[in-house]
């Protein structure tokens, strides 16, 4: 729209500028700027084409997610003989079972759904099981594995890197990746690397170490003279409980969903001093959906939510937090914020009581804390209200921050409760599962780093030159940066939705960035008190309320006195004392 980019022009070159408030500027300066990265200054011919490749650009990234969902319903494997499923968690086998039954079989159905796959990479006492999982796994949406090139994502990935490069060239950069740090927090590309392998030299060593010792023990105690992709779960999980003597199911009869729920809400309460109630009567989707409302500390309603926890069949996999209304002022009346909030836990099994593994608990925090962001904010003007207009970098600052609660002694006293005596968590058990906690932190960080890298070397490359493909970055990148041994028919990148369909192309950091922000932010609560009602009210104030409508680096200054170090990230993950 011309009209509306020169009217847009003209206020930012006014007189009246000067006068507009922080919000207002804000809002202005990000309009020019989206104006800018929609090719609407653009000669019309290359304005034209730029059409063309952002409608390819929408149809393709939809086709790859497709893809990926049809190649991974497409697998099933039946089990006949409950012995072939030795090591599994009764939980697991019931739901496989559950699986069948709904299928109209007999037996146990294994799936790649992930409440099916992860439990048999984990548990699973036979080998053969895994590696067939395993294959099966990540060959999906690729030329190879059991449905080879039936929904294959190889042509559709090329030409996603193939267009977006186009696009950023005719915009001006010279790579998709300058393209995608137009909008983020984090200042160019040069940074983004230098940050990334700040974090891999600090940690690529701790990553050694790890593998070492599992390969070791796996030698030693289970007889795997050499450990294989379909192994590192399964001898990580073995070496976990014999150094920690904890599993997640050891845990899960202390996260039953209703008392998370209220624990949940009651660290949100004692921070903020915000409550939230179940509201009964509403229409949902599905029989399971529940709906809550959130009031704050003078009875003002501040937001509301749906919340979808269950795993169910042709539901789309993984967590989210979506907006479904976003705070707004209208003729004076404002509009409240509504969230979905969206998971796939294994649902509540026979008379039992959905329970939940701590892991699953961290995501519903991590969750709840985008839908806090979205529902808090005091901002009235939708496009930087709430999680609009916060740059990817620092959108997750809120959701990874919630998650240090679910490690919080004084927290998990309200959250974990067993099931069926009321106990809470144990001290023995509470200690276990800290001690476990920073388990193969090393190995686990240089495996996000090594995404993380291969997105943006990826996107700082032009593919089209076919100098270098997809798959030969991705093997540079882990002959620097990898422990594990991956085989060569891994096609990992065939399902990296999260680049290739999601937001996060060239933005993958985004996570490692954003835990930086949210260690960092947390430790002035351990610096001042984990329930420090003035530290929450500075972080409601500066970061939940704000939205977008502020420069992220700005508020997180304004909360936290100073710039973010690594500093606690490091600590928080034991990669440093």
């Amino acid at each position: 729209n011309d009209a509306l980019f020169f009217a847009y022009q003209a206020l930012q070159s006014s007189p009246e500028f000067a006068g507009y408030d922080v919000v207002q500027q804000k809002i202005i300066n990000n309009a020019i700027r989206d104006f800018h990265l929609s090719g609407v200054d653009l000669p019309e011919e290359k304005k034209q084409r730029y059409k063309e490749i952002m409608q390819q650009l929408s149809n393709l990234t939809s086709k790859f997610d497709q893809n990926l969902l049809d190649a991974t319903h497409a697998w099933s494997k039946l089990i006949p003989d409950e012995s072939e499923l030795a090591g599994l968690p009764d939980s697991v086998k019931k739901l496989a079972q559950q699986t069948a039954k709904n299928k109209g079989q007999e037996g146990w159905l294994l799936t790649l759904e992930f409440p099916s796959y992860y439990p048999v990479m984990l548990y699973a006492d036979d080998r053969a099981l895994r590696e067939e999982m395993y294959r099966a796994y990540v060959t999906r949406a690729s030329e190879l594995g059991p449905n080879a090139g039936q929904w294959d994502n190889s042509e559709v990935m090329e030409a996603v890197m193939k267009l977006r490069h186009e696009a950023a060239v005719l915009l001006g950069f010279e790579n998709y990746a300058q393209r995608s740090l137009a909008t983020k927090m984090a200042q160019d590309t040069s940074q983004v690397m230098d940050f990334l392998y700040e974090l891999v030299d600090k940690s690529l060593p701790v990553a050694k170490r790890e593998y070492a010792e599992l390969e070791n023990y796996a030698c030693e105690a289970l007889g795997l003279t050499s450990l294989e992709a379909w192994d590192v779960p399964y001898a990580s999980e073995k070496l976990r409980q014999h150094t920690y003597a904890i599993s997640q199911e050891e845990l899960k009869p202390y996260f039953f969903q209703e008392n998370v729920l209220a624990g949940m809400f009651n660290v949100v309460n004692r921070l903020y001093g915000i409550r939230i109630t179940e509201t009964q009567g509403v229409d949902t989707w599905h029989e399971d959906v529940k709906f809550f409302t959130i009031t704050d500390k003078q009875g003002n309603l501040r937001g509301q939510f749906y919340l979808d926890l269950y795993a169910r069949p042709h539901k789309r996999g993984g967590a989210w937090m979506d907006e479904c209304l976003t705070r707004m002022s209208i003729g004076g009346e404002t509009q409240n914020p509504v969230a979905y909030l969206t998971c796939n836990f294994t649902p509540p099994v026979d008379d039992k009581p959905a329970l939940f593994t701590h892991d699953e608990v961290n995501t519903l925090f991590h969750e709840f804390g985008h839908g806090l962001h979205h529902m808090l904010t005091k901002v009235d003007y939708p496009s930087v209200s709430g999680i609009s207009g916060v740059p990817w970098d620092a959108v997750e600052l809120p959701s990874q921050f919630m998650e240090n609660w679910c490690w919080e002694k004084s927290a998990l006293d309200s959250i974990a409760k067993h099931y069926e005596t009321g106990a809470s968590l144990p001290d023995e058990l509470y200690k276990k599962m800290i001690a476990a906690k920073n388990f193969q932190s090393g190995m686990q960080m240089v495996r996000q780093l090594e995404f993380s890298i291969f997105d943006m070397r990826i996107h700082l490359a032009d593919l089209s030159t076919g100098k270098a493909g997809i798959y030969d970055i991705l093997r540079e990148v882990r002959e620097r940066v990898a422990v594990t041994k991956v085989p060569e028919f891994n096609r990992f990148a065939h399902g990296f939705s999260h680049i290739f369909a999601g937001g996060y192309a060239a933005g993958y950091y985004s996570y490692k960035w954003a835990e930086v922000l949210s260690a960092d932010a947390f430790s002035r609560f351990e610096e001042e008190g984990v329930f420090n009602q003035d530290v929450g009210q500075r972080f409601l104030e500066n970061i939940l309320e704000k939205g977008g409508s502020e420069e992220p680096m700005d508020l997180f200054v304004a909360f936290r006195g100073r710039k973010p170090k690594i500093d606690a990230l490091l600590r928080h993950s034991g990669i440093v004392e």
